[in-house]
């Protein structure tokens, strides 16, 4: 079954942050509410030694993030998976010494609904890449089911979920980055 969500459905979920009172309470005076202060609230930019969270965000090029330097480790892959880095993460647990986790999801993300963009991304590394179209298809076929989401704030959420059962001691927040103003949204999580 296909999870479709129109605008206002979407935007009833997200808390938008566009004032410090803003913040969900559960964030302030933590990384994460420095993060939101940061990217939306333009905050002054503080002096970082040490990665005060991991942020995993999707590889996508029409988003990016104001954070300081040394404020984060910066993990970006399709859909900001972390099924597949869980070393990376642990190495910024345990040896970055970092105690939050934020899964930054966004609107219109190429990993929703991988299906029926089949061909297209098979005539893409044929054309593109050189490849075959029998290889391209076997490596569609391969992958899909474990890059594809069904719809992104439902991805963060249960990603984040996910997470805080194999690292009880962190915290985990899911959040969403909305193309069309550049800003992070906290989830209103059901």
């Amino acid at each position: 079954m296909k999870l479709k969500y129109d605008r206002i459905t979407v935007m009833n979920r997200l808390i938008a942050i566009r004032s410090e009172k803003d913040i969900p309470l559960e964030y302030q005076n933590t990384p994460v509410g420095l993060l939101l202060e940061y990217h939306n609230l333009g905050r002054e930019l503080d002096d970082y030694s040490n990665a005060q969270m991991l942020i995993s965000m999707c590889m996508d090029n029409r988003k990016s993030i104001r954070v300081p330097e040394n404020f984060a480790y910066i993990l970006r892959a399709g859909g900001g998976n972390l099924r597949y880095s869980e070393f990376k993460v642990s190495y910024a647990i345990s040896l970055g010494g970092v105690r939050y986790i934020v899964l930054i999801g966004h609107n219109n993300c190429g990993m929703v609904d991988l299906l029926p963009k089949k061909e297209q991304f098979v005539k893409g590394l044929v054309a593109g890449a050189g490849w075959s179209r029998l290889a391209a298809e076997k490596h569609f076929d391969k992958y899909v089911e474990m890059f594809e989401i069904k719809d992104a704030i439902g991805f963060v959420v249960s990603e984040a979920k996910r997470l805080k059962v194999k690292y009880p001691k962190i915290e985990v927040v899911p959040l969403m980055f909305q193309l069309e103003d550049k800003l992070l949204y906290a989830i209103k999580e059901s």
